[in-house]
């Protein structure tokens, strides 16, 4: 994936609503007026310009804000909710506070695990790419409001609670 500039990408792009629409005709069939990109497996609206690859919701932002941060953040989680007021700039770290609860999560909490050895539920919590341990309970409803306790505090807004 490669940049582009915000003079080329005020040249190039319209955004209305959450979505990029071509100024120009960039290439073969396309269109000026035509809708830019289409959606990845994994969520992303990606396109071809210039022969590289970009995402949609980086160039929605670099128009907006004038500038491109190392990672944006998709405040809903859905990486194809592309609307500026969805996307905010974010630390590699705070990006990663706010991705979707991992689908193997046994507890249905995040940052909660059953330790065997104890026979209770652990919590940990990563901050600043460190995990840390905040304790053993017998209830998962306590070690569940720990968790969120904790994360609140350390991961402010990017804290997810699902």
């Amino acid at each position: 994936m490669a940049n582009i500039t915000y003079d080329e990408a005020i040249e190039a792009f319209e955004y209305r609503d959450g979505e990029l629409f071509w100024k120009i005709k960039p290439h073969g069939a396309v269109q000026a007026g035509d809708k830019v990109g289409g959606v990845r497996n994994d969520g992303y609206v990606i396109f071809g310009y210039k022969q590289k690859r970009h995402r949609a919701h980086r160039i929605i932002f670099l128009m907006h804000n004038g500038f491109m941060p190392d990672d944006i953040d998709h405040i809903d989680g859905n990486r194809s909710n592309n609307k500026i007021e969805n996307l905010r700039s974010a630390t590699r770290c705070q990006n990663q506070y706010n991705k979707k609860m991992m689908k193997n999560n046994k507890s249905g909490v995040r940052c909660v695990s059953w330790d065997n050895s104890k026979n209770k539920w652990a919590v940990y919590v990563n901050f600043e790419r460190k995990r840390k341990f905040y304790g053993y309970f017998e209830d998962l409803e306590i070690a569940a409001l720990v968790a969120n306790e904790v994360r609140d505090k350390l991961h402010g807004e990017f804290a997810r609670a699902a």
